[in-house]
């Protein structure tokens, strides 16, 4: 199983991206899919995750600018609005299921102050 994201980029602060990860096939047993961000020197955070039942959790830092939803059984999105600085980082999608967790690849956000 193969994570691609995507969607990163460099934005204004203020302004908004979408990320968008996806799984190459169908994940079975699958638990929940999220995000995560590492910015320069600091440890991998959970950014925001969606459980299989649709449960949600956020960051306190991302709440109410950040909302994460399935596309489908195989894609997970983060939107992301209000962007700050401190947003900054390469975020991770990560799907889980009951046998193991897989990554993607990382995507960069740069935002601009």
């Amino acid at each position: 199983v193969q994570l691609q994201a995507s969607g990163g980029g460099l934005v204004q602060a203020g302004g908004s991206l979408r990320l968008s990860c996806a799984a190459s096939t169908i994940i079975f047993g699958l638990t929940a899919m999220g995000w995560y961000r590492q910015a320069p020197g600091k440890q991998r955070e959970l950014v925001a995750s969606i459980s299989s039942g649709g449960t949600t959790d956020y960051a306190d830092s991302v709440k109410g600018r950040f909302t994460i939803s399935r596309a489908n059984i195989k894609i997970v999105i983060l939107q992301m609005n209000s962007l700050k600085p401190e947003d900054a980082a390469v975020y991770y999608c990560k799907i889980s299921s009951t046998f193991q967790d897989y990554w993607g690849q990382g995507t960069l956000v740069t935002v601009s102050s």
